[in-house]
């Protein structure tokens, strides 16, 4: 029995989910909600919207069970689903303004404790600040190009994979992916300088 990254028993579990058995999203709840979260937080960049549109995205599955295809590849269909909700998430963060947390901290915020923002703003080690400033720059990238970077890179998806999710050509993954390492050595060798 091929079980490569839970496939049959996504399949399964999906099936059962189609039939009737609300129960059966739990078993999927516990097989990808990690990974969800995980994809989430690198297109978004934020923990708590992360855990928020994870659990969209499980309502989602709930709701959309009937549009899944026996067959197909479940974690591009839940992969597509969790694309889609930061999309729209990062979409209304657009349109609403943001305060800095030095702006906040000026007008005089009752959390502006002075332990509190020294831990804040404590030194990071040499590691952590290369991190960061990696997560800076993918967080900088157009969300086309973020979006096909974080499923190649750290969700190891294929090619096919990526455009199946993106409802895309490979060829536009191709270019998206090119664009987004050029981009990405141009952000990371400007912070090394």
């Amino acid at each position: 029995m091929d079980i490569e990254n839970g496939a049959p028993a996504d399949e399964r579990l999906m099936t059962q989910l189609q039939g009737g058995d609300d129960a059966a999203l739990s078993g999927l709840m516990q097989r990808w909600e990690i990974p969800v979260k995980r994809f989430i937080f690198r297109l978004v960049g934020n923990t708590a919207d992360a855990e928020d549109l994870a659990q969209e995205v499980f309502v989602r599955v709930f709701l959309k069970r009937h549009t899944y295809r026996a067959g197909a590849k479940f974690s591009s269909w839940i992969f597509a689903i969790a694309a889609n909700q930061a999309k729209n998430r990062l979409r209304w963060w657009k349109r609403r303004p943001t305060l800095s947390l030095s702006a906040w901290l000026e007008e005089g915020s009752d959390v502006a404790d002075e332990t509190t923002a020294s831990a804040m703003l404590a030194a990071s080690t040499d590691h952590d600040e290369r991190m960061a400033a990696v997560q800076k720059a993918v967080s900088d990238l157009p969300l086309d190009q973020r979006t096909a970077i974080v499923l190649f890179e750290y969700e190891e998806k294929s090619m096919a994979e990526i455009a199946k999710i993106l409802g895309c050509t490979s060829k536009a993954v191709e270019n998206r992916l090119y664009r987004a390492r050029q981009q990405l050595r141009r952000a990371l060798g400007n912070e090394d300088k």
